[in-house]
């Protein structure tokens, strides 16, 4: 079981998948959906816009994921979640925010992935605050990875200030979790 915080770019990472932090259409974006659609080539495009709509214009919902090739990524794959756009945290958001983190690792676990790359969701434009970002992300997938502790999962965040966020969220965690007591010996 291991989760790390990185900062990088997300798109040239070597891993099974690349969550991508997409919007409902699927057909790129700014941020890290364009940086992916931009490094996996034009394929990527035509594979999300073969993805059926559930709606006019919806290929995924808020908090659902969807999985299509890396094509020219080095990652295998990517898993398109659309995060939750921040109303100030009284609209299901952080619901909505776990299921994006949830619902991607059950594509990966569909699909025998192990090691997955995740930007912080919903932090850029959807202006989700950071902080409160990373303790939903990091608590959801503590919970995914006590029943599937395979995964190796890694945090990926663009920059140094976001990492040190998510890293922060991160130690935290870790101190609140009850620690393992060392074994005694029956010294009888």
């Amino acid at each position: 079981m291991l989760i790390s915080v990185i900062a990088a770019d997300i798109t040239t990472l070597a891993v099974d998948a690349i969550v991508n932090a997409a919007n409902e259409t699927l057909l790129g974006g700014g941020g890290v959906d364009g940086a992916i659609h931009r490094a996996a080539g034009p394929a990527l495009l035509e594979a999300c816009r073969a993805l059926p709509p559930v709606a006019p214009g919806v290929r995924c919902p808020t908090g659902e994921a969807r999985i299509t090739p890396g094509f020219a990524l080095p990652a295998r794959w990517v898993i398109h979640t659309v995060g939750p756009v921040w109303h100030g945290g009284d609209r299901g958001e952080s619901a909505l925010l776990a299921s994006c983190h949830r619902n991607a690792l059950q594509l990966a676990r569909e699909h025998g992935l192990r090691r997955i790359a995740f930007p912080a969701i919903s932090c850029g434009v959807y202006g989700y605050p950071a902080p409160l970002a990373a303790r939903v992300a990091l608590g959801t997938l503590r919970e995914e990875l006590a029943t599937h502790p395979d995964f190796e999962l890694i945090l990926c965040c663009y920059g140094e200030p976001m990492r040190a966020v998510f890293q922060a969220a991160l130690d935290e965690d870790a101190q609140e979790r009850p620690q393992p007591r060392p074994a005694t010996r029956n010294r009888g």
